[in-house]
Parts: C-alpha cells; structure tokens; sequence
C-alpha cells in the first residue's frame, strides 16, 4: 500500500508500506493449528513411552526377588486380570465408533459412543483398585519386596493414567455439548483417540509381561 509525505523541502515522496496478512507467516504458508497440536502430542507420548519403557525395564531386573514372599502365580488371579484386559480393548473399540461419528459430523452419536468408552474405563479402574485391595488385605504391599515394588508401581503410573483419560473425556464430552463438533474439539478428539489408543498397547505389554509371563514362567 503506498501513500504520500510531506518532507522538509516542501517535496512530496510516495511510501510504501506492506500490509501484513494475520493468517500468513514469514514462510508464505497459511496456519494450521492441528499441525502442531498433533506434532506436540506425538512428542508427549514418545515421553510416556520412556517413561513406560523405564518402568518394564525396572520390572524385568527386580521381578524375581520376592525377598521370601509370595510370587505372582502366588497372587494373581488371571481371569479377573483377564476381565479387565478386555474392558479395556472393548473401549478402545467404542472410542473408534466416537471418531466414526465425529467424522459424520453427529455430535450425539459421539458423546453416546464416548460415554460408553467411559464406562468401559471405569469399570477396568474399579477391577484393579479391587486387586490393589486385595493384594493390600493379604499383606502384598509394595514395601514387601522388590517385585511387588516394582509392579505397584508400573501397574499404578498405567492406572493413573487411565484416571486422567477418563477426566479427559468426561471434559471432552461438556465441551461437545457446548460447542459441538469444531475444529478445536474435533483436535482434542483425535489427541484422546491416541493417548486412549496407546493406554490399550501399554496394557497389553503389561498383561503379557507381568501377568502372563509372572503366573506361567
């Protein structure tokens, strides 16, 4: 855009300014917020999996000592385990029907599918406080030895972590009924999808490893 200035002679000069585009920067590209949400998630979970890769590796080198005490086949009961393994699966099945109806733009059919993911959630938490308790009432605290230890606390960081998806999503589900299915919420979406996603192979590796292979081997 150019204009014209007075200068101290009396002589007119023609200026010229550029109007800057708010939705352009400096490499000419327009903004995509989803880009970078979806990039800063994705570093968040490579964290996660450090920090879960840690935990199985403190379980691998500490599972065996049981200073005396009881062992896993001693403790575990495999079926109820079973039971929570496959509450856990179903939600990430429901969830995938969330993300189905999202992408048809059906608010309802999202918050219903979400809800029902949510309930699946809770009841896999209610199954192993209910363990926790009954490991605690037979006197398998985590200050028994190492590998009870080493399990309360890789099986607890997963637990919490499912209590922080399912505050996620019930948060989620307000948001949907305020605002609908936008591009902000449609992000927190696909952000829950995979942190709820990987909840799922975290566990499975938990089932197999410590429970599995703790009772079998």
């Amino acid at each position: 855009m150019a204009h014209t200035i007075q200068t101290e002679s009396g002589t007119t000069e023609r200026v010229y300014h550029v109007i800057e585009d708010p939705h352009a920067h400096d490499d000419g590209h327009e903004h995509h917020p989803e880009t970078g949400t979806n990039l800063g998630f994705w570093m968040y979970l490579m964290s996660d999996c450090l920090i879960f890769a840690i935990l199985f590796a403190v379980h691998a080198v500490l599972g065996r000592n049981y200073a005396a005490g009881p062992s896993p086949a001693d403790l575990f009961d495999l079926k109820l385990i079973l039971v929570a393994t496959f509450m856990l699966l179903f939600s990430s099945i429901t969830y995938g029907f969330a993300m189905l109806n999202s992408y048809k733009n059906n608010v309802r059919g999202t918050i219903l599918w979400l809800l029902v993911t949510g309930l699946f959630g809770l009841a896999f938490l209610c199954i192993e406080l209910y363990e926790f308790y009954h490991l605690a009432h037979l006197g398998a605290t985590p200050q028994r030895s190492a590998f009870l230890s080493s399990f309360f606390t890789l099986v607890g960081t997963h637990g919490l972590h499912v209590t922080f998806g399912l505050i996620w999503l019930v948060t989620l589900v307000f948001q949907l009924k305020k605002h609908g299915l936008n591009a902000a919420n449609n992000r927190r979406l696909m952000c829950l999808s995979m942190f709820w996603h990987f909840l799922d192979v975290i566990w499975i590796g938990v089932f197999s490893y410590v429970y599995l292979m703790g009772v079998v081997g």
